[in-house]
């Protein structure tokens, strides 16, 4: 049995990985609704902002105490980088992902945790600070929401017959995914979003698809990967193969996440063979 299933099958573990999910976006919220203080720049020019800082304490610190046993890897921390080259099984932290979003003040920043195992994201965490709202699950046990008022509800992809929904981001909508978009045939709407709501919007039915020409890091991704897939849809390389997570360098391949039943609304684009 996968580590995963383990944790979706113990109440009282995944009560302790929610709360620590939400400690970390409540702090996330504090620092959000205050004027803005210091933001780094770091090596690879991103910007790091306080709330990125103290989410990922939250997050490191809680999860080292349940899961003694289990590395963890952060955006936030780069010496952890070496660890997926030695161990099968880590955490995937990216504690404020959407930082761009964040400092913008456009509401569209997610804090994010995965589960990976085997090069595979097999159990997700995402929440969206200012709503309230936290997403869990994973391909082998589906995927669920937590609103505000602690509601729980299945999350499931569901198409609209005769549109293409695009979904693509603010701060990354380069020639490239243009032209891809450009490539659909037949009737298509675009929604822009950021972070890894692009992955949640499918997983909920309010898109098709989500082309992402442009760089990503494991820790981008992995965890809406898992609640995508959970929810019916998938993520593939362009030439169709799946991401694999834990390789010795970060960034991933360009990719495609859909919904499982979008195979008809790929086929009208030129370059579906790549994907598909």
């Amino acid at each position: 049995m996968s580590k995963a299933h383990k944790i979706i099958r113990n109440n009282e573990i995944i009560e302790s990985i929610l709360d620590l999910m939400t400690k970390a976006s409540n702090a996330i919220m504090e620092v959000y609704e205050k004027p803005y203080g210091e933001v780094n720049i770091k090596a690879d020019n991103s910007p790091v902002t306080k709330a990125d800082l103290a989410a990922n304490r939250i997050l490191t610190d809680g999860l080292k105490n349940l899961f003694p046993e289990i590395p963890i890897v952060s955006e936030e921390e780069p010496s952890s980088l070496n660890i997926p080259k030695k161990n099968k099984i880590f955490w995937l932290i990216d504690p404020l992902d959407g930082t761009k979003e964040f400092i913008k003040k456009n509401n569209e920043f997610t804090c994010n945790l995965a589960l990976i195992e085997n090069n595979a994201s097999t159990l997700g965490f995402v929440t969206v600070p200012v709503k309230g709202l936290i997403y869990y699950g994973g391909k082998q046990f589906g995927s669920k929401l937590i609103n505000k008022n602690k509601k729980i509800s299945e999350v499931k992809y569901k198409k609209v017959s005769g549109i293409c929904r695009v979904v693509a981001s603010k701060s990354h909508l380069n020639d490239e995914t243009k032209k891809f978009i450009n490539d659909i045939q037949g009737k298509v709407e675009l929604i822009q979003a950021g972070s890894s709501l692009k992955f949640i919007k499918i997983a909920e039915g309010l898109a098709d698809i989500y082309p992402r020409l442009a760089p990503t890091s494991e820790w981008d991704t992995a965890a809406a990967h898992a609640i995508l897939e959970g929810a019916g849809g998938k993520v593939l390389r362009l030439n169709g193969k799946d991401i694999i997570y834990g390789k010795e360098n970060i960034l991933n391949p360009y990719l495609v996440a859909s919904g499982i039943e979008n195979k008809v609304d790929l086929q009208r684009n030129k370059n579906y063979h790549k994907f598909l």
